[in-house]
């Protein structure tokens, strides 16, 4: 039986695309490889291009691997994910990674087993028919054979022609699933590449996102992540021809028996209805909890991002969240020295940090993004200025998460138990409605289940409880 290793960058839908991944090579027949063993049999790099790191670390890891594939010329090298979909990069790996065997995209992952089976498929046939040459040793030559590029198998697609159903998951969590609704995006944010790399926006049929979460709550899920670039514009029909909004879809999973939390990523501010904010207030399902992506803080700089509304539409949408559950989770996505932000733009992003006081923040450096607009502007902003104003945001930010969670103490929480603390001897960890994480001691064996913790002490990212 042969092994396998995924590792993942970026984001929950590449993290559930390595689930699937996994799925379908274990219905194969294939072992997933323990971390702490020898070299698997096989390795699948799952990329993401969004930013310029996650490329570092891809052609890191990468190079990393020539050298196991030097000393077991049986070693299989994958590559697919988001980078993938981007021709510059394909073209280098061909060129300058021989050993590389197989590479696909973002739309053709179900052909992942297939495209498997061809690679050992073609190694056989150049092994049987190259002839090894005199004064060469055999293991030399099968070497040389399962390095060419003969052998590799290579299919990108631009973009997909249906949604493929049915496709099997190895879920990390028992209790907890992701669940995609839809999928690419139509928005063209001007730093951002995916709606190059996942494709224009599709929606799943109702009835299928439904089916499969049935499947998933009598299997043991209590709680689903709805999937999507954007998943307030999903729009769905159903087999009669029924059309359905994201709302609609949210209602209809609240009626299944078992299921017992909703949550969803991500929320673009432009497409967050009244009706979704309403459902906040009417669906006990639905967790409170929202992560609804700024970028920034002054309405010029959103504009030259193309994120179609202001800072005072932003605010706005809060306050109406704030209005209608006024104890709202709130967390967002901030980009730092995008092209032409001035000191004022970015002192109307700390300001507006501070107004709707976030309770966590994902904050990122801006990274030109080759085939992006904003990767064309002029007026980029000089290295040293955006981490010194990432520093700021950062100390902003954490003073804000702090105080927020140390509102937390005293209160009694309910809590998804996720499983032992990988490395607190004794703790467990899990997630209240709001995700904020909290630490506690208690038997590994309640793992799954919801249970009280009461919250007792509190730091920027996470709280600390003990078990009611």
């Amino acid at each position: 039986m042969k092994t396998y290793r995924i590792i993942t960058f970026g984001c929950q839908m590449n993290e559930h695309d390595s689930e699937v991944i996994s799925g379908m090579l274990t219905q194969r027949g294939y072992m997933e490889a323990a971390e702490t063993a020898g070299d698997p049999d096989i390795i699948i790099i799952n990329t993401c291009s969004i930013r310029e790191n996650a490329d570092k670390r891809f052609f890191g890891t990468l190079g990393q691997l020539k050298k196991i594939k030097a000393r077991n010329p049986d070693f299989v090298v994958c590559v697919c994910g988001c980078m993938m979909q981007q021709e510059h990069i394909t073209t280098r790996i061909r060129r300058s990674y021989p050993w590389v065997d197989v590479i696909f995209g973002t739309h053709n992952i179900h052909e992942f087993p297939d495209m498997l089976q061809e690679l050992y498929d073609n190694r056989a046939k150049a092994a049987a028919s190259e002839p090894v040459n005199a004064g060469v040793s055999y293991a030399v030559a099968k070497h040389e054979i399962r390095s060419s590029r003969e052998t590799r198998v290579d299919r990108i697609y631009d973009d997909a022609e249906e949604i493929v159903e049915g496709l099997p998951a190895k879920r990390l969590y028992r209790h907890k699933s992701f669940v995609n609704i839809m999928f690419g995006c139509n928005n063209f944010c001007a730093y951002c590449i995916v709606p190059y790399t996942r494709g224009r926006e599709k929606s799943r049929c109702p009835e299928d996102i439904l089916s499969e979460v049935r499947s998933l709550v009598a299997d043991g899920v209590k709680e689903v992540t709805l999937l999507g670039q954007n998943v307030n514009s999903y729009k769905g029909e159903d087999r009669s021809g029924k059309q359905w909004d994201f709302t609609d879809l949210i209602y209809a999973l609240s009626d299944i028996e078992g299921l017992e939390r909703i949550r969803f990523m991500t929320s673009h501010p432009k497409d967050l209805s009244d009706k979704l904010i309403e459902a906040f207030a009417k669906c006990d399902k639905l967790c409170n909890y929202i992560h609804l992506p700024v970028q920034a803080g002054s309405s010029d700089v959103l504009k030259r991002m193309n994120r179609k509304y202001s800072r005072e539409k932003y605010l706005e949408i809060v306050r109406k969240l704030r209005e209608t559950v006024p104890d709202i989770a709130v967390s967002t996505d901030i980009i730092v020295g995008f092209p032409g932000e001035t000191e004022e733009d970015f002192q109307q992003t700390l300001q507006l940090a501070e107004e709707v006081r976030y309770d966590s923040a994902f904050t990122f450096l801006y990274s030109p993004r080759p085939g992006t607009p904003a990767a064309e502007y002029e007026d980029q902003i000089p290295e040293m200025v955006k981490h010194e104003r990432f520093n700021r945001l950062v100390e902003t930010m954490n003073t804000i998460s702090a105080e927020k969670n140390a509102a937390y103490v005293g209160r009694t929480c309910r809590v998804l138990v996720d499983g032992p603390d990988k490395k607190a001897r004794g703790m467990l960890n899990g997630r209240t409605e709001e995700f904020k994480l909290v630490d506690f001691e208690g038997p590994e064996e309640i793992t799954g289940q919801m249970v009280d913790v009461e919250i007792t002490g509190s730091n920027t990212f996470s709280l600390r409880g003990k078990l009611k």
